[in-house]
Formats: structure tokens, sequence, C-alpha cells
């Protein structure tokens, strides 16, 4: 079989080669003038060239016959379909977010409305006030006998506390004469001496209050 191809390539390559040199030669005709039938018939006999292929070898063995009890191969099934369509992701949508409310204003509650003011009294109120003269309650009489001794003098400031039936109830020393005894002799005398018109309120009855005054002690001359 190689021994026959290759003998067919030999005869191509000189049929090749022919018709090669047979192109060069009408090349070299037409070029030089030569007669067009001398070509044209030179052409016809070169390029009816037949060629023979070689009849193949007859030593070549047939081939082997498959053998009769060998079991035919069992049927195969065909895969089963694969679903290559595969289904497209879910979509999540975002649900749409409402704006904020607007804050709320919070407005204070209203403040507490005041009380009406009270009616005006049907009389006016009056404070506490001495009946007589205060300046009789303490005199020169009742100077006490160390302070005279020792010439004490001063200005006794006190306040003293009225009931609803004009007695002195109390008497506080709001201001000192400097010496202790005539201070206590001041207030001793106002609450046993000591006679007022109690305080009135706004419908004309008696209540506490309060006075105040003042007892000079002056050495007499």
């Amino acid at each position: 079989m190689a021994y026959a191809d290759q003998q067919m390539s030999g005869n191509r390559i000189v049929a090749i080669i022919i018709v090669a040199l047979i192109h060069v030669a009408v090349g070299y005709a037409l070029v030089t003038g030569l007669a067009y039938s001398a070509a044209k018939k030179l052409v016809e006999r070169v390029t009816t060239v037949d060629i023979e292929e070689p009849p193949p070898p007859k030593d070549e063995p047939p081939p082997p016959e498959p053998p009769k009890d060998v079991a035919p191969p069992p049927p195969v099934a065909p895969p089963p379909p694969i679903n290559v369509s595969v289904a497209p992701p879910p979509i999540q949508t975002q649900p749409t977010i409402p704006p904020p409310a607007p804050p709320v204003l919070r407005v204070p509650p209203p403040a507490p409305v005041a009380p009406p003011p009270p009616p005006p009294p049907r009389v006016q109120p009056k404070a506490a006030t001495p009946k007589g003269n205060p300046g009789n309650w303490a005199n020169a009489n009742d100077y006490p006998s160390r302070s005279l001794r020792e010439e004490k003098e001063g200005v006794t400031r006190f306040s003293v506390q009225v009931g609803a039936d004009g007695r002195v109830t109390s008497c506080t020393v709001t201001g000192s004469s400097g010496t202790p005894e005539l201070d206590s002799t001041t207030c001793s005398l106002i609450q046993r001496r000591g006679r007022f018109n109690p305080a009135t309120n706004g419908d004309g009855q008696a209540v506490a209050g309060s006075w105040s005054s003042s007892v000079r002690w002056q050495i007499p001359k």
C-alpha cells in the first residue's frame, strides 16, 4: 500500500513538472512571437497525459470476522434530561419607608387659675389702741432703786401682744436701754397697767393684735 502511494506521488510530481514546463514554454513562445497554433498543439499533446494508478496489492488479508458467541453489549439507557433552566432569584423589593412623623409640640398645661380675691371687708380693720394715757403706766416713782443709786438712764423699746379682751398677754423688749433692770421693769409695768381697745377685723369683730412703744428712764432733778 505504501509503495503504490509513493509511485502515485511520483507520477503526480512528474505531471506537475511537465505542466510547469509547458506553461513556461507557452509564455516564452508568446514572448518570442511563435505561432499560436504551434503552441496550442503542444499544449493539447502534453496536457492529455493519462496517469494510471497501480492496482491495489492482492496479498493483504481480509479483516477478521467478529466471533459469534460474544453477547451483544447491553442496551445503554440515555441519561435523564437535565433541566438547565434555573429559576431566577427572587427580587427583593425594599418597602417604601414613610417619612418620620413631625415632632409633636407639647403645649404646656395652662397655669392654674388664681383664686378670686377675697371680697373687700365690710368694716375697715383696726389695730389695738391703748386706753387712756400710756405715759402714766410708768413714771418717776417706778424708777428701780438700784438703777437710781447707780444713776442708770436709758430708753427701753418694747412690743406687746393684746388679746381680744384688751389685756396684754406678753411683752418683748425690742430695744434695750443698756440696763437689764430698767428693761425688765418696763415690761412688768406695761403688763400690769396697760389696757387696750382690742383690734377688729373686716367684720368688726374683736381679734388679737399688737402694739409697740418705748419708755424713757431719766432720773428726776
